[in-house]
């Protein structure tokens, strides 16, 4: 990607130099206030001291028995229980005891009665008890046996006696059924059953209860089929009412999902988050989910409630994970919404883009909207053969295409082409062209065009510029029907200062780093990941495996990869923090990107990532198990590097730079390597690719055509940029249409032929593919010719039949009976020719094959005498 500054089209923000620091600081513009500090003491907001007045007062509800009166508990003066004052307490065990009186008058009746009734049976038991003693005072010498048995009588009598005194007091003691009953139904009365409480509870406080213990799975679906049953006999005001209460419970997270993202292990956010079409206990709605830890408030605001920030407010989950979740009924397909959110943080607040949303307004107007993505797949075939294929090595040839300006209708006002018109264009022209492979700039939502899409606000939703989510499906799904790959450029590298992004989300540095030296990009203006956060990091992996998931892409390719791994990228000394080893590598983006291909391979093991990686990093294309980053492939930098400065040098100077062209075989193995010709070569002053080329006209084309046989000849995968297949002679415009016209043009339209015929030799030779990435797929043959500024090699596959022979004049003067080395006898044919005159050259070949004679050179104890053509590179084959 190119180092270019964001230029928002909502509010953005300028850090130079000096600044930086105050870069740290979010816009102040629009709809936010604040941010006034950091650091100052945190306050409970009027809403929280309201809801927690509410939570600690359930009204007393009196029950129906007779005879029972209708109480309130005491409404304590202070926010929260535990500090009521002791006068307060007075107050409540006073009124405490009036209701006790009252339970005693309400007994008296009752009780009086029963007490008359235990004195008298006492006054009974006193006499009898009277009697017993005088019976006792008989001599029982005098009695013989009868006194005897009448002591034993007495003594039956007597205990008989205590038994019904002791009935007697139990009696007066403990109050009859009746009096009971009539106590129990007082008690009621003043203290609230439990059935009573719970409601009061539930209405209160939103139903906290059944949040804290929500109801198993089963009842929960017994509730939803009883309510979709009982909806069609309810009135319009009791709909009303039961949409207002399911709100309160529904949601897509589990206890497992939470933990999950919190630990930075949920892949698949998208099925969570965002804003999801949903059926909740009988009523369709929408369900919607945003992470905002550090907010006192979020709302959800849409065309569907006045964009009232009252009407649809959010609740925060009680696992102290920052999510907040909301169920809309009012909600539909096509809704457009925000969320609005007030910080903690000093009152900050923002009306900002849902981060997971499947698709935005078109910009420059901002907001999200709710979309469902189910589409109609019709590339089954391509699919299972990807699948099948995967562990082959296969031929890429890549075309980089820029969605916005490939082509445009000047008959209505220069516009681009949609999604779907580019269905019925490009897959035939790849076809034609020969391509195995488009790559998409990013097709992420943006809000500055002229960032190409490097600066993300959407990052789960193609631009609505060129259509609908589907409307995308439904290129991708046409591009596979016609066996053309899919590759997405994607940027977890940085994101935009735009208001209704990602940046400050909450009111605080949410997604990236809140010290400048890790989290503002100086070349670009824009912030970087906290690739550290647990979150952050699902938030990016789900958000690499919803393009693969949903939209069958087969490959991603990473932006500025570079950057992610230097703590000290584009900076100055001073600029930037050592990492705890005191070295200048990211350890946190390191161990993101490793987390992130192991992932990505391991749900979908026939895909492809590649790193746009500039520097000498090992192992970038190695797997993670042997310490590498764990990439597919890597885009050559170097190579591109070397060749362009190479071919720009005048031909009668290049015996003295042979080294440059030949200096990536020296580490063309130590990666799985693609050798680009990117965007980035043709914009900024840097010219089209064709002016880069010294010489006339004849020679500015020839140059270019030796350029491409060089390149589709050197080991590694290919990619072009857009427009360099017919040799546009301007820089890339995104605002305008490539320069289809000049294809009218001979020249160019023989280099198209030129790239055709490479493509199709590409895919049709094993040794140009079969070990790209291995040194045993190439051997130079001579190097050292620097004053003609010739060289040659073999590349090879896995079958020794199969071996090519290229030898490049890189120079306009032809050579005859230029002796090159082969490795066995036998006979030669010209396969290639990059002067044929299909392709606009001087048609100086080698028209019949070639034999080899015993003459040692190079080193080979055989040899073959050829007609190298002027600026040209010849294929030749074995027959």
């Amino acid at each position: 990607m190119a180092k270019k500054e964001n230029k928002d089209t909502t509010d953005k923000v300028k850090v130079t130099g000096a600044k930086k620091k105050a870069a740290a600081s979010p816009p102040k513009s629009g709809e936010v206030k604040g941010p006034k500090g950091t650091g100052e003491k945190k306050t409970v907001s009027e809403d929280t001291k309201k809801a927690s007045k509410t939570a600690i007062k359930p009204t007393a509800k009196a029950n129906a028995a007779k005879g029972t009166t209708k109480r309130k508990l005491p409404k304590p003066k202070k926010d929260f229980p535990e500090e009521n004052s002791a006068s307060e307490k007075k107050t409540t065990a006073k009124k405490s005891s009036k209701g006790t009186t009252e339970a005693k008058k309400a007994a008296k009746p009752k009780a009086t009665t029963t007490a008359k009734s235990a004195a008298k049976k006492t006054g009974v038991a006193k006499k009898v008890t009277q009697k017993n003693s005088e019976e006792k005072k008989v001599d029982p010498s005098k009695t013989g046996k009868s006194v005897t048995s009448d002591k034993k009588k007495t003594t039956e009598k007597t205990t008989e006696d205590f038994t019904s005194t002791a009935k007697g007091l139990a009696d007066k003691v403990i109050p009859d059924e009746e009096t009971r009953k009539a106590l129990g139904d007082t008690a009621k009365a003043i203290l609230p059953d439990q059935k009573t409480v719970k409601k009061t509870v539930k209405k209160t406080v939103n139903k906290a209860v059944d949040t804290l213990l929500p109801d198993d799975e089963e009842g929960a679906e017994k509730k939803k089929t009883t309510a979709k049953k009982g909806s069609a006999r309810k009135s319009p005001a009791k709909k009303a009412a039961k949409k207002s209460e399911v709100a309160e419970g529904a949601s897509l997270l589990s206890e497992y999902d939470v933990h999950l993202f919190r630990e930075g292990k949920h892949y698949h956010l998208y099925k969570k988050f965002g804003s999801h079409l949903m059926e909740h206990e009988g009523t369709q709605g929408v369900y919607f989910a945003v992470w905002a830890p550090n907010a006192e408030k979020v709302s959800v605001i849409g065309d569907f409630n006045g964009w009232d920030r009252q009407t649809n407010p959010m609740k925060a989950r009680n696992d102290e994970s920052g999510i907040w979740e909301a169920f809309i009924p009012e909600a539909k397909n096509g809704s457009m919404y925000k969320y609005y959110i007030r910080s903690h943080n000093n009152g900050y607040e923002a009306e900002k883009g849902d981060p997971f949303a499947f698709k935005w307004e078109t910009p420059p107007n901002t907001a999200s909207v709710v979309w469902d993505l189910e589409g109609t797949w019709n590339d089954g075939h391509w699919m299972k053969k990807r699948k099948k294929e995967a562990q082959k090595a296969k031929p890429y040839s890549v075309y980089e295409l820029h969605v916005g300006s490939w082509k445009r209708k000047p008959e209505e006002d220069n516009r681009s082409l949609t999604y779907r018109e580019l269905a019925e264009d490009l897959p035939a022209y790849l076809n034609e062209m020969g391509f195995t492979h488009v790559e998409f700039m990013p097709v992420m939502e943006h809000p500055f065009f002229g960032s190409w899409g490097y600066q993300v606000t959407g990052y789960f939703a193609p631009s609505s510029r060129f259509g609908s989510p589907q409307d995308f499906m439904h290129l991708i799904d046409a591009l596979h029907q016609a066996e053309i790959g899919v590759i997405l450029d994607w940027v977890p590298s940085h994101f935009p200062s735009d208001l209704h992004g990602l940046h400050y989300f909450d009111g605080t540095f949410l997604y990236e780093h809140a010290d400048p030296r890790k989290g503002f990009h100086p070349d670009w203006q824009s912030y970087i990941f906290n690739y550290g956060r647990n979150e952050v990091r699902s938030f990016l992996i789900s958000n690499s495996v919803f393009w693969l998931d949903k939209f069958h892409v087969d490959g991603l390719r990473v932006d500025a990869v570079a950057s992610m791994l230097y703590l000290d990228y584009s900076r100055k000394e001073g600029e930037w923090e050592p990492n705890e080893n005191g070295g200048n590598e990211n350890l946190e983006a390191i161990s993101f990107l490793k987390e992130f291909n192991e992932t990505v391979y391991g749900e979908f093991p026939d895909i492809v990532t590649i790193a746009e990686e500039s520097t000498a990093w090992p192992m970038v294309s190695k797997p993670t198990y042997m310490g590498g980053l764990g990439f597919g492939q890597k885009w050559m930098m170097g190579w591109m590097h070397d060749t362009l400065e190479y071919f720009q040098e005048d031909p009668i100077h290049r015996k003295y730079h042979q080294n440059t062209i030949t200096f990536s075989t020296t580490y063309a193995f130590t990666e799985n390597f693609m050798l680009p010709l990117s965007h980035d070569e043709v914009v900024y002053g840097k010219q089209a690719i064709l002016n880069k080329m010294p010489g006339d006209e004849w020679n500015k084309f020839a140059n270019l055509r030796s350029l491409y046989a060089y390149m589709y000849a050197h080991p590694g995968t290919k990619l072009l940029f857009m427009g360099a297949e017919f040799g546009q002679r301007t820089e890339w415009d995104h605002d305008s249409s490539l320069d289809w016209h000049e294809t009218n043009n001979a020249p160019n339209r023989q280099i198209q032929e030129t790239l055709k015929a490479l493509n199709r030799l590409y895919k049709q030779e094993p040794a140009l593919y079969e070990k790209s990435f291995e040194s045993e797929g190439f051997e130079w043959i001579d190097i050292n010719d620097h004053e003609n500024s010739i060289i040659s090699f073999l590349r090879k596959g896995e079958k020794e039949k199969d071996a090519i022979m290229v030898v490049c004049n890189l120079t306009p003067v032809p050579r005859e009976n230029y002796r090159i080395g082969v490795p066995d006898k036998g006979t030669w044919a010209e396969i290639f020719n990059s002067d044929a005159e299909e392709f606009g050259g001087s048609n100086v070949s080698n028209t019949e094959p070639v034999g080899t004679k015993p003459l040692p050179t190079h080193g080979k104890d055989n040899s073959i005498a050829l007609t190298i053509p002027p600026m040209g590179v010849v294929y030749l084959k074995k027959q």
